[in-house]
């Protein structure tokens, strides 16, 4: 509500007031000179710096806001101050003088704002103009109160609405009053109500309702696109064609939706089509091409609908979907059609493409099923074939209902999508995903909707297996999007087909069998799709080897030597492999087969050592292979593993029997790895095995009655100590020295206490008090000593 005035007026207030800034700099610049006389010449300008003023506080809100606000506050006052004058203080006049007081006050706001726009005062005049519409309102409501309080009020409603709507579009339209901008935007509120009240009056019911609210739509359409009046007319008019136009829509498509005929759904068709042809009116006389995309899509799916209104009643529930999804595709033969601007066929292209993707997430229910329905066989494994593919993709599931023509939208979309492949367009590559993706989804659901026999839904599935691997080995670059694509559905659908043939024992070996030779073969392929094809193949080799024993009745423990087999095939395919990523992939899928046979032969002890000593044979091999030499450890590792669980097999009790086969390899690898590296220190190569020999058996020595052990261990642990100190080793010579000095402790101290027994008792006490002496007089000599064995020690490797 800002007042512009016009260009003389602007000029003359801009005049006056340069004349009072002229005027005002003169007062201050004379008392500037009669303030410089009367100060002392050192306190003038020029002698001391002056100070610096601060800045005034910048204003928070402009002068026209403030008239504005000002102006929008009086107007509510003053209107709500109307509002209870009428409602609460009518009753104290006659009829006289409430008329006289309305008239007066209605027909003086009326008439204000033509004197306020002469003067320039425009905004004042906007808000005496907008009290003066809420009058008109009052004198309304006061009018059905006192003279027409019998008449319906909703109909009265409509009447006044209309009347009111006419009036103030004549009032905004006279020459003085044409400047304001509130009057027409007010007809066009006033204008959305007469047509819905007078249907609701007349009871029209719903069908009338919501053709009153479509024919408002489209008179708001008319005047947002034709009428003049400017911004303010056409944004009101935009908004209550959007408001209603979508009120009528959303109604209209309930009622096809809810229509219980062929007359009732013919005419929620007509609505439809109604409203569709206001949004293309709107879409071709609207210059914004965003509007204009949105407004054909519009159209486009309330012709969807309406069509789909009016077959519904002639088609079975489940052929609903499909007759839709092709009214949608027929909007694809509308974009051709040349006439049309290029916005508004693209509104159609995204119309046809929300309802495919709409048909595409109702028919996404059924592949789901029958993906992730036969995982309920897990539970029961060979109970017995079942009668047919429903049942058996579904495995206690309910039945999805209606979803027979899934197959059908599913292939629609597919072929679709083909003709933009075809084409070579930029969207090609995604075209063929799509097409990929709908195609297997099709082919997957089709025996489950036919309900064929269980036999054909394996072949089905495995079938679909096999095409994806071809697809995946024969894209163009390896790796590339499609390949990736195609090798997950595989994948996803090999899962899903070992699931389903679980419920027969031949099943099972069958489909475990032709998915483990499928894997292979793609794996064989000049493709590098090894690293994903080959663990899957070792994984249903694996698979197969267990069931293979169950089904043979094996022992779970003596099935675990088929499934080592597995492992031994994963470190040949291993060594063959050509590229380092199908090699670590094969390699991990190898130890996982492993793994799972330690696991099944963990409950019979001579069979796990059998296992482990297999494992170990498979783990030595890979070690011998470039690039695998730390794998040896493992093989060590397992091998001592395998001999420890046959001792306790037998019933092994000897340390020594666990230590020495596990030790020897250790010090071994240690040569070897002195002689590799010479300046290598004893403690790495040595140390782990000498203790691994040494140390148990000095514990067993010292809780061994009998002398033997202890005597074997003294003359080892001698033969340890001489060896290091001829070869100048640390390791083997302390290592050695102490367990000698130990187990020499231990042999000597029966002997020992008897001495200790036979002495007198002051002996002790003597003997130790002479060696504190005798080493505090020697105390510098022994730790010259001390400092030459370290010397002599730390030359030693």
């Amino acid at each position: 509500m800002t007042h512009l005035p016009p260009p003389a007026e602007e000029l003359r207030l801009i005049d006056g007031e340069l004349w009072q800034l002229d005027a005002r700099r003169a007062h201050l610049l004379a008392r500037r000179a009669w303030l410089l006389a009367r100060l002392p010449a050192p306190s003038r300008p020029g002698s001391v710096p002056p100070v610096a003023m601060p800045a005034p506080p910048a204003a928070e809100a402009t002068g026209p806001r403030v008239q504005n606000l000002l102006l929008l506050l009086g107007g509510l006052l003053l209107t709500i101050a109307a509002i209870a004058f009428t409602l609460i203080s009518w009753g104290h006049l006659g009829i006289t003088g409430r008329s006289l007081v309305l008239g007066a006050v209605t027909v003086g706001a009326l008439a204000a704002p033509v004197p306020l726009v002469g003067r320039g005062l425009r905004a004042t005049a906007e808000a005496v103009a907008g009290l003066a519409l809420a009058l008109t309102v009052l004198d309304a409501y006061a009018l059905h109160a006192v003279a027409l309080d019998g008449m319906d009020g909703t109909a009265y409603a409509a009447g006044a609405s209309a009347v009111l709507a006419a009036g103030w579009t004549g009032y905004g339209l006279l020459p003085r009053t044409a400047v304001l901008r509130l009057p027409l935007p007010a007809a066009l509120v006033a204008a959305q109500l007469p047509l819905l009240l007078w249907a609701m009056a007349a009871g029209a019911g719903r069908y009338g309702i919501a053709a009153a609210l479509l024919v408002t739509a489209a008179c708001d359409t008319a005047v947002a696109l034709r009428a003049p009046g400017g911004v303010a007319v056409r944004i009101s008019a935009a908004v209550g064609a959007y408001g209603m136009g979508a009120w009528g829509a959303l109604g209209a498509a309930w009622l096809s939706w809810t229509a219980g005929g062929p007359g009732s759904g013919a005419c929620a068709a007509a609505l439809l089509l109604f409203a569709a042809g206001i949004a293309l009116a709107a879409s071709l006389g609207d210059r914004a091409e965003e509007h204009a995309v949105g407004l054909g899509a519009a159209v486009g799916l309330l012709a969807v609908i309406a069509f789909g209104g009016i077959i519904r009643q002639a088609l079975p529930a489940t052929w609903l979907v499909p007759a839709h999804l092709a009214a949608g595709i027929g909007l694809l033969a509308v974009v051709r059609v040349g006439r049309l601007p290029e916005s508004v066929r693209r509104g159609f292209l995204l119309a046809s493409g929300a309802v495919q993707s709409l048909a595409v997430l109702w028919a996404l229910p059924l592949p789901a099923l029958t993906l992730m329905g036969p995982v309920g066989w897990a539970a029961r494994v060979w109970s017995g074939a079942p009668g047919g593919a429903r049942e058996a993709v579904s495995a206690g599931v309910p039945w999805l209902a209606h979803f027979e023509t899934a197959p059908l939208v599913l292939a629609a979309i597919a072929a679709l999508l083909t003709t933009f492949a075809v084409r070579g367009t930029a969207w090609r590559a995604r075209a063929l995903m799509g097409v990929l993706v709908l195609g297997w989804s099709a082919f997957m659901v089709l025996p489950v909707v036919l309900d064929a026999p269980y036999a054909m839904a394996l072949v089905v599935e495995g079938l679909a297996t096999a095409g994806l691997l071809v697809v995946a080995t024969r894209a163009r670059v390896a790796g590339s999007a499609g390949a990736v694509l195609a090798l997950v559905l595989a994948l996803v659908t090999s899962v899903s087909l070992t699931f389903l043939a679980l419920s027969a024992r031949s099943a099972t070996l069958g489909v475990l069998a032709v998915l483990m030779v499928l894997f292979t073969a793609a794996s064989c392929q000049p493709r590098r799709l090894a690293a994903v094809t080959a663990p899957a193949a070792l994984g249903y080799g694996t698979a197969l080897a267990c069931a293979v024993g169950a089904a043979a009745g094996w022992a779970v423990s003596h099935t675990a030597l088929l499934v080592l087999v597995v492992a031994a095939v994963a470190a040949l395919l291993a060594a063959r492999a050509v590229d380092a990523r199908t090699t670590v992939a094969v390699e991990v899928s190898g130890v996982a087969a492993g793994l799972l046979a330690l696991g099944m032969a963990v409950i019979d002890p001579a069979m796990l050592s059998l296992v482990l000593y297999l494992s170990a044979v498979i783990t030595a091999a890979t070690a011998a292979r470039p690039g695998r030499r730390p794998a040896a450890y493992a093989a060590i590792a397992l091998f001592t593993l395998a001999t420890w669980v046959r001792l306790v097999d037998w019933g092994v009790t000897a340390p020594e029997a666990y230590t020495v086969p596990a030790s020897v390899p250790v010090l071994v690898l240690g040569v070897l790895h002195r002689r590799r590296t010479p300046h290598a220190s004893s403690w790495v190569a040595y140390g782990p095995g000498l203790a691994g020999v040494l140390v148990p058996s000095l514990a067993a020595a010292w809780a061994d009655t009998y002398a033997t052990r202890p005597w074997l261990l003294g003359a080892a642990a001698l033969a340890v100590t001489l060896l290091g100190a001829r070869y100048r080793l640390r390791a083997p010579l302390l290592l050695g020295g102490g367990v000698l000095l130990l187990d020499a402790l231990h042999e000597l101290a029966p002997w020992l206490v008897q001495v200790a027994d036979a002495l007198p008792r002051w002996v002790p006490p003597a003997l130790a008090g002479l060696l504190l002496l005798a080493v505090g007089a020697t105390y510098e000599r022994r730790l010259r000593d001390l400092r030459r064995v370290r010397e002599v020690l730390g030359r030693m490797n």
